[in-house]
């Protein structure tokens, strides 16, 4: 009997399910497993809104599904009569619970649908299975789009390599100072999404997945009770550090592992080089803090404020990853270049440093790595504390000298590293964690973005009329567009 009731309601949630997805369009084929993931998060969310709001407010959710999806159906007037009874019916409490309700499951449909791409995705890797040409899931994948180039559009793996490490996409962070979605719903949105994706896990254990149950119905719940809307308007200080979010939490570790996987399908391809560190495939641009077009509140000392705040955040996340590297590249062979370079750090090094957690003790010299690296990681510890200093103060006294101002600076001891480590054998260690600090830093460079300014053109002729009058060359404001683009 037990087992009949319990399919009941697995049926009962899945018949919800696909009223709440007949709302929203699909973006792949509907399958089990995405009936599965969204039927438990349905279960758990609705479990939730009974314990908070009664079992009344529970069947009146289920019930407004129900009529929806009859309607959508058979366009059945009646059901759409019948669904505006249900809800004029309701007082304003129960109105704002339930259009809440919609909110966050329909985001929680979302949720599901994400982790059941990733699920595709990895079967199909696992199987090399690449023939479903409608799949979302394989017309963005790299190796199939290099084999197609190859295959398809008869471009040698040669030709291919050459264009792919000749180019570079600009991928670009606009300004929005509306944007809905709240930085802590996000990030309670990632949590569930990665608790549901851990729970199908093949060899999860029953401890396991009961504390993952637990971790799921919490962060459901915190998303629930957290306000969607933000009732302060975000300043471009606020955006920068929201936009920021986003590399911290997903960019930042992405792009290596991007570029992890084209070196494969390079590989796969016939190509046994990796794309090269100093030719990034990606760069990250950005309009917050610097779209002024339209907008009084980007001042030059809002924009001077992000570029220091743009800088501390690369300099701390650089400098969270340099101790890693210390702990890994302990390597008492190196090149001679290295080591005369590494012998001048460490006779001219402080003797104790008690701010640093690891490593703050005077590195010996037969770690030439890490005497190299430990200045690296000083510069950093300056670089992100005098952006601090001036965007908290306006001054600083750390001077300049010690700190990176430049990405060649900054390159140029780690390129001193891999170049040694290639030439003593070491190649397999130069191409990992380092290769991969490489390309995040010729990525990122010392700001994670380039800052876009933008400016409405009136402004712009403005300055340059004043300029050309003041040279005596004419006004700027009358010259032809020819006259304009000759200047």
């Amino acid at each position: 009997m037990a087992t009949n009731n319990n399919n009941s309601k697995l049926e009962k949630l899945a018949s919800i399910d696909a009223q709440l997805r007949a709302l929203v369009p699909a973006k792949v084929s509907e399958d089990d497993k995405l009936v599965e993931y969204d039927a438990l998060l349905l279960d758990r969310f609705l479990d939730i809104l009974q314990d908070l709001h009664g079992e009344d407010l529970r069947e009146t959710v289920q019930e407004c599904y129900e009529l929806s999806a009859e309607y959508e159906g058979n366009s059945n007037p009646k059901k759409l009569e019948e669904l505006g009874n249900v809800l004029t019916s309701l007082d304003p409490g129960d109105s704002i619970v339930i259009a809440k309700a919609f909110s966050h499951m329909l985001n929680l449909a979302n949720l599901a649908e994400e982790v059941q791409i990733a699920y595709r995705r990895r079967i199909k890797l696992k199987k090399g299975d690449f023939a479903d040409e409608n799949s979302a899931t394989t017309e963005s994948d790299i190796e199939e789009t290099l084999k197609r180039l190859v295959v398809d559009l008869k471009k040698s793996p040669e030709e291919v390599f050459d264009a792919l490490k000749n180019q570079t996409v600009d991928l670009v962070f606009t300004a929005h100072p509306t944007q809905s979605v709240r930085r802590s719903l996000l990030q309670k949105h990632g949590r569930i999404r990665n608790c549901l994706a851990q729970l199908y896990a093949k060899d999860i254990t029953p401890d396991d997945k009961q504390e993952l149950d637990e971790a799921l119905q919490r962060e459901i719940q915190a998303a629930f009770r957290t306000d969607e809307i933000r009732r302060t308007p975000p300043t471009p200080q606020d955006e920068m550090r929201a936009g920021m979010s986003y590399f911290h939490e997903t960019v930042w570790k992405g792009v290596p592992k991007f570029l992890r996987r084209v070196d494969t399908a390079l590989k796969n391809i016939g190509i046994n080089e990796r794309v090269p560190y100093n030719a990034p495939l990606i760069q990250f641009s950005s309009w917050m803090g610097g779209d002024r077009d339209g907008n009084p509140r980007v001042t030059p000392e809002v924009t001077r404020d992000v570029c220091l705040l743009a800088r501390m955040m690369a300099a701390n996340l650089y400098y969270s990853q340099i101790e890693d590297l210390m702990f890994e590249l302990s390597m008492w062979r190196c090149s001679d270049e290295l080591r005369v370079r590494a012998d001048e750090l460490h006779r001219s090094s402080r003797r104790d440093a008690k701010h640093y957690i690891e490593f703050w003790k005077k590195v010996p010299p037969n770690e030439p790595y890490r005497v190299i690296l430990g200045d690296v990681r000083d510069k950093l510890y300056q670089t992100r504390e005098r952006s601090r200093q001036m965007l908290s103060h306006g001054i600083s006294d750390i001077p300049e000298e010690e700190t990176f101002t430049n990405i060649e600076q900054f390159l140029e001891p780690l390129e001193l590293c891999y170049r040694s480590l290639c030439s003593c054998g070491d190649r397999p260690i130069a191409d990992g964690s380092l290769l991969d600090f490489l390309r995040q830093v010729s990525t990122f460079g010392l700001s994670l973005v380039r800052l876009d300014i933008r400016q409405e053109s009136d402004r712009h002729t403005d300055v340059l009329d004043a300029i050309t009058k003041h040279l005596e060359i004419g006004s700027y404001r009358e010259w032809s567009e020819e006259q304009k683009r000759n200047c």
